[in-house]
């Protein structure tokens, strides 16, 4: 059965320790929620991320902003930039950028002297525990939040959406607001907990979600929430969210290096090739190829 005419990575991340400040790449011994950094608290450059594509043939990539320190938001953008046009890839960069700032249209101006530059990645969730020292569920509510989406919409820019299953049903209700935003799901809406409540509440805030339009679902991140997933593991996942948004709506990515804790690039892709192979060529080609390309206009 044919593969996709070629693999765009969703979403990946890239650094350099020496180029700028990552608050939990320099924490030596700190755990945090997807695991222990410490195996990859060194650099990742783009010639590393492309021996880890093995035989698979990758050929585009979308770089998600990686907890740089905000006031080296715009100097990691320049970087990446640097990276595209030495190495080809990314193709498509989104940074951070605090939309909740009185000056996020200047912010946003800095970050858009690159020309990679798509769209915007601000955390809402990332687990229970880091939400409740970060705080940054309460951008749900903020005002000001809402108004940057505005600010994002209004120049053509995307924004990546991060969040845990107890915050989608509101996020559905604040992005509802905002309808010509176009947004995308990171890590499929980062399931954590497997048992019949919690896939429960995942699926019904993932059928809020997909009431918007303009959204689409990253499949990403497994790694993260189950050290030990296997393909068995996850394919039932993948197909719920492709039965709520469809495949012109699912896009693929590696989440590495994080996920590089877990699998290998080979494998973690090979599980969602594998998987796939109930659907169409057509349905194939869009979730891993043309869905990305399109959202991120690359």
């Amino acid at each position: 059965m044919s593969g996709p005419a070629y693999i765009v990575d969703a979403h990946h991340h890239l650094w350099d320790l020496d180029k700028c400040r990552h608050t939990w790449l320099a924490e030596k011994g700190v755990v945090r929620f997807f695991g222990d950094p410490a195996p990859i608290q060194k650099n990742y450059h783009v010639p590393d991320l492309k021996s880890d594509f093995g035989t698979l043939p990758v050929r585009k990539s979308v770089h998600i902003q990686v907890g740089v320190q905000v006031d080296d938001s715009v100097n990691e953008t320049a970087w990446l930039q640097s990276q595209a046009e030495a190495h080809g890839l990314p193709n498509a960069i989104i940074p951070f950028c605090d939309l909740t700032e009185p000056d996020v249209e200047a912010r946003l101006a800095q970050h858009l002297a690159h020309s990679a530059v798509r769209g915007v990645r601000q955390i809402i969730g990332r687990s229970a525990e880091e939400d409740r020292k970060t705080g940054t569920s309460n951008l749900l509510s903020d005002s000001a939040f809402e108004h940057g989406l505005n600010v994002l919409a209004a120049r053509g820019l995307s924004f990546d959406l991060q969040l845990t299953p107890p915050l989608m049903n509101a996020c559905a209700d604040l992005f509802s607001k905002v309808p010509d935003l176009n947004v995308a799901l990171c890590h499929a809406g980062s399931l954590s907990a497997f048992d019949e409540a919690s896939l429960e509440e995942w699926e019904s805030g993932l059928r809020a979600l997909a009431e918007l339009p303009n959204l689409i679902c990253k499949v990403s991140g497994f790694g993260m929430f189950n050290h030990n997933w296997a393909r068995e593991t996850i394919e039932s996942h993948i197909h719920k969210v492709i039965e709520i948004f469809g495949p012109s709506r699912v896009a693929f990515g590696s989440n590495f290096p994080v996920d590089k804790l877990y699998a290998s690039y080979e494998d973690t892709f090979g599980a969602y090739l594998s998987i796939c192979e109930r659907y169409d060529p057509s349905e194939r080609d869009a979730m891993f190829r043309t869905v990305a390309e399109d959202f991120y206009q690359i």
